[in-house]
């Protein structure tokens, strides 16, 4: 269940203020998400056409490559190719003046249309955004100079702390959702452990391939993919320099009736349900997948989506799958009665995932895995969908590409039915019960 905002007077009528009423998630619900306000100056303009022999290039637009939400839901934070990051107001208690920050009303919630502050890392770059327990301060990766681990304040606009060590590109980065502990994954083969309060790596996996992480619900557990070898390995975080307690082998055999030998699973993120029984593998192709956390069976294959690894619809699919330029295509809602997903054609692809089905006994590697079409396609998003996070505390997404969008249900014809029905009630007199 999630609150919505109150209304833009903030108050009831006899100026108390106004209790934030709720919305249940549902199939009728999510097909009411519509774009409240889209972006078009979230990132910097592309450069400049350039001109080489007799052939003008044209560049690729820049695009934001992450979102990341506080864990109250007021602030959501982008990062993008332009080496920017930029902070943005989610949510507002009362009508902001329209002469400091332009607003547009949509139901019950009014959203600020532009950015609270834009910081720019033109030295080391910016990517995989994390908003640490406050919302002053944040983590990131960086894209050039080294690779490491950046915490910095929002507030004053300086680096509280550098987390030095991985020797490749850092391409996974989670803060745990309990403490000031978070994992970083790298190029370099290696998952790294850390706390805020310290510079120095408090623990490291040595892996064969570059691994994607994830913390549960509890943080008392994480998950680390290794895309090259199809393995996904379930750690004990009290015991992480032990052997992982579960390793689940991701194999899909539907891949093969499409290709041979298959075109193989390129896995750009991982997420836990919130009740820490299932797992979310996101994919850089056509399709995203569902496994039970406890035991480790393959319970759903998601389609109805185009996937992200290409830069644009035009482009062909290359014989060796690739992550593309954003690892956050896809999400559960806070509930994880649905996954939402980005789409290369700029819809967004909501399932429904509350009746999954229940394996169990030895795992069966040849079993196909149940296929999930779509309950809905949102459209709205200009161009494509690279990037879908769902608020943690309200009924809003966003979506990013090369514009950001904010999304809000459309319940204003749930409202204009209800009016109706009053009146309907009212006209028959005392004999409806009025």
């Amino acid at each position: 269940m999630l609150s919505v905002a109150p209304t833009a007077s903030g108050s009831g009528s006899n100026g108390a203020a106004a209790a934030p009423s709720t919305i249940i998630l549902s199939t009728t619900t999510m097909a009411k998400f519509k774009p409240a306000r889209i972006f078009k100056n979230a990132i910097e303009p592309s450069p400049f056409l350039s001109t080489v022999g007799n052939k003008t290039q044209q560049p690729e637009p820049y695009q934001i490559t992450g979102i990341a939400f506080d864990d109250r839901g007021d602030q959501v934070l982008t990062a993008s190719e332009d080496e920017t990051f930029r902070l943005y107001s989610c949510k507002t208690g009362k009508q902001v003046p329209r002469e400091s920050v332009c607003c547009v009303r949509f139901d019950l919630w009014w959203i600020g249309c532009r950015p609270l502050k834009t910081f720019y890392s033109k030295k080391y770059g910016v990517d995989l955004p994390r908003f640490t327990h406050k919302n002053t301060a944040i983590l990131h990766a960086s894209t050039k100079e080294d690779d490491t681990v950046r915490y910095h304040s929002l507030h004053d606009n300086k680096y509280l702390q550098y987390f030095r060590g991985h020797k490749g590109k850092v391409v996974s980065l989670e803060m745990s959702p309990v403490d000031d502990g978070f994992m970083s994954g790298s190029m370099d083969k290696t998952v790294r452990l850390w706390d805020l309060r310290s510079p120095h790596c408090r623990g490291m996996l040595n892996l064969p391939a570059s691994p994607i992480v994830a913390y549960d619900s509890t943080g008392l557990v994480f998950a680390v993919s290794v895309s090259d070898y199809s393995r996904i390995l379930i750690y004990d975080q009290a015991n992480f320099d032990k052997a992982p307690f579960l390793v689940i082998a991701l194999e899909d055999p539907t891949l093969s009736l499409i290709s041979y030998p298959p075109r193989p699973i390129f896995v750009t993120s991982l997420s836990f349900s919130s009740n820490g029984k299932y797992l979310l593998v996101g994919c850089s192709g056509n399709a995203h997948y569902i496994l039970d956390s406890f035991e480790g069976h393959l319970l759903a294959k998601l389609e109805g989506h185009v996937g992200l690894e290409r830069r644009k619809m035009t482009a062909r699919e290359s014989m060796e799958p690739s992550r593309g330029s954003s690892g956050e295509e896809v999400c559960w809602t806070p509930d994880s009665k649905f996954v939402i997903s980005g789409s290369l054609d700029g819809k967004v692809v909501v399932w429904d995932v509350q009746n999954l089905p229940v394996k169990e006994g030895p795992l069966d590697l040849k079993a196909p895995p149940l296929v999930l079409q779509p309950v809905g396609k949102l459209e709205g998003h200009p161009g494509p969908s690279r990037c879908v996070r769902f608020n943690p505390r309200f009924s809003m997404m966003c979506t990013a590409g090369q514009e950001l969008a904010f999304w809000l249900p459309d319940m204003t014809g749930d409202l204009d039915e209800a009016a109706k029905e009053l009146l309907k009630k009212k006209s028959q007199g005392p004999s409806a019960g009025l």
